[in-house]
Order: C-alpha cells, then structure tokens, then sequence
C-alpha cells in the first residue's frame, strides 16, 4: 500500500479491490460489494475509492454504514488486507485468532497473556501492538489490541484507533480524522 501504482488485469483483485471494467480514461472497480469508477490518476486507497465514494486521503476516511447500521470498513493491518467494522464500545482493536494468524501475527510468543470481559462472558486474551493498522487516508503505528480465541467473525476496530481520530456521524455516513 501506499507505493508505485500497481497495474491489474480485469477480473482479477488486489487488495480486496476487483477491477471489473475498463473505459477509456476510467475503471469501475468493486469495493466491499460496492461498485465504484475511478478516472485516470484517482485511486482506491485501503479498499474504499479515493474520489466518487467520497473517501479521501490526507488523514481522512469517510465510512457508509451497512444494512444493519455498522459501519464497516476495508483496510490494512500491517500491511495486509482486513475488513473491521468500528466498535466504540471496545477498548482496543480485537482480532479473532483466525485473523491474526493469516495476518502471521504470532500472537502467543509477541503478546501478553490476559483476560477481558465481553458480550459472551470473560475470554482470555493475548495483549500486543500492531505494527500499523491502515482504513481510507489514515494511517496509525503502535495501535494497541488484543487476539482472542473466542468466536468472532470479523475485526473490531476499538478505541485504541477510534482515540486518535475525531469522528462525525451524519445519518448513514460516519467521517474519520486523523488527530496525531
């Protein structure tokens, strides 16, 4: 992420970003289920387009909420490709054990050993820092989080990201700043 532009065939993927058609000076690409076109110079940065969704960069990521009202974005954790829908009501980012695998986050030998308290009653956890964790424009290094091995389908972008942003909700769209 973040380097030269990289050239895709059409119908092949990169970065969770599916280049479905190519036009003259414009491509339509897939994005989290969403179709998106992108003119000459414009780019999808972290799985969110950088101009028509309104996303941008420079510090920036602007979200669309779901069908059941959460938002959930398309991003990176160190580097790799991860979809994680925004929990305030997390302290830190929470990644299942599946994820932080395929992410080769070797958890138990880098993390702490602990204990938190969710929704499904008290699970142990494995306590370490992300080297960065990446959504639209805004990148941040050192996030706090923690790995469980209790059931969890997706990644819970917590307060240990959410803190260093300011966010503004409109109705269905939620605006990410970066702080510092």
């Amino acid at each position: 992420m973040g380097g030269a532009p990289t050239s895709v065939p059409v119908g092949n993927s990169v970065q969770g970003i599916k280049v479905l058609s190519l036009a003259g000076d414009s491509a339509v690409v897939e994005i989290g289920g969403r179709k998106t076109t992108l003119r000459l110079g414009e780019g999808a940065v972290g799985g969110a387009a950088a101009a028509e969704d309104g996303a941008s960069t420079g510090g920036r990521a602007v979200l669309q909420s779901d069908g059941r009202g959460h938002f959930v974005a398309q991003g990176s954790i160190n580097g790799k490709a991860v979809t994680m829908m925004v929990d305030t009501g997390a302290s830190v980012t929470v990644l299942p054990a599946n994820e932080a695998n395929r992410l080769g986050i070797d958890y138990r030998a880098r993390g702490t050993p602990g204990a938190a308290n969710t929704a499904n009653g008290r699970v142990q956890t494995w306590n370490l820092s992300l080297d960065s964790v990446r959504i639209q424009g805004i990148t941040l290094y050192n996030v706090s989080a923690s790995v469980i091995e209790a059931p969890l389908n997706t990644i819970l972008l917590g307060n240990s990201f959410l803190n260093r942003v300011q966010m503004q909700r409109e109705g269905e769209t939620m605006v990410l700043v970066r702080r510092f």
